[in-house]
């Protein structure tokens, strides 16, 4: 397999971008962030070439990299300010991370798996990232001592919405989570409004499970 250049792969991520735009995406700082955030970096060197094809990719130890448009769309539902702190939960190979440590002020993120985190710091630290934090442990409970967020992420399928996340939301904040079975789930904005969750759907998808305590065992 030819290793494609640099100039190829930053053209294929223009092409990317150009695609979101048509399927939807209208956010200006998200289309932004996912033309600068190089997802080449981010999967295994034997996918490099898919690495701008609209598809989520295997990235090892039974994880996956989103398919960009549901990244796209689930960092636009954020609806991110420069100010904000956002909680993701699911770092994997730390591309979601990259795009939202682009767009707010300081990320707090989650993985439950060692190597996987400890690659993602490594990634984000030699492309210049200085305003993540990062945690290996279960994300399903959250990071309840930088509690309340204003945005929550959650990268893999839950059963149901994990109280501890919904807890650590801000009042008038958002939470996006895919939630349903195994293999096939619904994508979901959460809104706190008086305290209580207002459910928004996004769109049927399909994410590995999340597994913890408040989520799948």
């Amino acid at each position: 397999m030819r290793w494609p250049s640099e100039e190829e792969l930053t053209r294929a991520r223009k092409e990317l971008v150009a695609e979101l735009r048509q399927k939807g995406i209208r956010d200006p700082r998200v289309l932004s962030a996912l033309e600068k955030v190089p997802r080449h970096l981010f999967v295994l060197p034997e996918f490099i070439h898919l690495a701008y094809d609209d598809r989520p990719l295997p990235i090892g130890l039974g994880q996956t990299i989103s398919q960009p448009y549901i990244v796209a769309l689930s960092t636009e539902a954020l609806a991110l300010s420069p100010e904000d702190r956002v909680l993701e939960i699911g770092t994997g190979s730390g591309y979601q991370t990259a795009i939202l440590a682009e767009l707010a002020k300081e990320v707090f993120t989650v993985e439950r798996i060692p190597e996987l985190s400890w690659e993602a710091q490594e990634r984000l630290r030699k492309l210049g990232y200085t305003n993540v934090r990062f945690r290996v442990g279960d994300g399903t409970k959250g990071w309840p001592e930088e509690a309340p967020f204003p945005a929550i992420l959650v990268t893999a399928a839950a059963p149901r919405v994990p109280p501890s996340l919904l807890s650590q939301l801000a009042e008038g904040g958002r939470l996006v989570i895919p939630v349903g079975g195994r293999f096939q789930q619904d994508l979901w904005l959460v809104r706190k409004e008086g305290g209580r969750p207002v459910y928004e759907h996004l769109c049927p998808v399909s994410f590995v499970p999340l597994i913890g305590e408040e989520g799948w065992r």
